[in-house]
């Protein structure tokens, strides 16, 4: 156990940017991942095959953090192989984007909402994954700097047959909303650039489709609660920071940033009104740090 503390904190130690420190390591550690790891343990067990979980939540709130913590306790204290990745690296190319930006809304030539990741892929990869009989699998690298897919030979290989799968990504588990409720634009983005709400209603239809058929594949959904909407473009801004400081490339600025946020307004809200949908809640406060989990 104290080795697994010292690699647990050693982890985290490289995942503070400067300036901005985690709050009560040892406490979370003993409190949260130790005992929920447990609880999903047991799960896996109940299990003859790969254990699925989601990971959502809001941009920035901590996803990638949590599931490679969580990745450690399974593989050290429980033996376990872990696969894990994020919906970000099956976004489409820069140039199915532009191609999607011409024939349907000039919108989705950025990132992020539904209808911008490789459905397809996605879903074929995550019955390779789930299958009895396991086979190598490549999972795809996106790039955010470059914001496009690198090429297959810098792809995640998974060799070894899975215990569990941790599948992170900010709209996992999103559901759509009623006509009615598209109506009203959330901000000045779909205000001035979706008056016909023809970008609405694309990313709406792809949650009543595609994406309902991958989140049909999940076993247990994870999700992260941040204190409320302001939180996500203020650990949006962090992660940014982040980028810029382990990284030669340019990352976005302030402003650019505050646009981007605006483009998963949306969803992001939708998600936390529903967010009783999900099988375990993690309330997160307002320094970042698991304030309960409610299963």
């Amino acid at each position: 156990m104290s080795d697994l503390k010292k690699e647990y904190l050693k982890f985290i130690k490289k995942q503070e940017t400067i300036g901005e420190k985690f709050h009560d390591k040892q406490k979370q550690f003993i409190n949260f991942y130790l005992p929920f790891c447990h609880k999903l343990f047991q799960l896996y067990k109940s299990k003859n095959r790969p254990l699925l979980l989601s990971l959502s939540g809001g941009q920035g709130s901590g996803k990638s953090t949590i599931a490679q913590i969580l990745k450690l306790i399974f593989y050290s204290n429980f033996n376990l192989n872990v696969v894990c990745f994020s919906i970000d690296d099956f976004y489409k190319t820069a140039s199915e984007r532009k191609k999607m930006s011409k024939q349907i809304h000039p919108l989705f030539l950025t990132r992020g909402v539904p209808g911008t990741h490789n459905c397809k892929m996605l879903f074929n990869t995550l019955r390779k994954l789930l299958k009895k009989n396991f086979s190598i699998t490549k999972i795809p690298k996106f790039n955010k700097l470059i914001d496009d897919r690198l090429h297959v030979k810098h792809w995640q290989k998974i060799k070894k047959k899975p215990d569990i799968i941790i599948f992170e990504g900010w709209c996992i588990g999103a559901k759509p909303q009623q006509s009615k409720e598209l109506k009203k634009p959330v901000n000045s983005l779909e205000k001035a650039e979706d008056t016909k709400l023809t970008w609405r209603k694309k990313v709406n239809n792809e949650l009543k489709t595609s994406y309902k058929k991958i989140y049909n594949l999940i076993d247990k959904k994870i999700y992260l609660k941040v204190p409320n909407f302001k939180y996500v473009l203020k650990w949006r801004l962090l992660q940014e920071k982040k980028l810029r400081l382990n990284s030669k490339k340019k990352a976005m600025n302030n402003k650019q940033v505050k646009r981007f946020i605006m483009f998963y307004e949306r969803v992001t809200k939708n998600m936390s009104k529903n967010h009783h949908d999900n099988d375990f809640v993690v309330i997160l406060d307002k320094k970042h740090k698991i304030k309960s989990i409610k299963f």
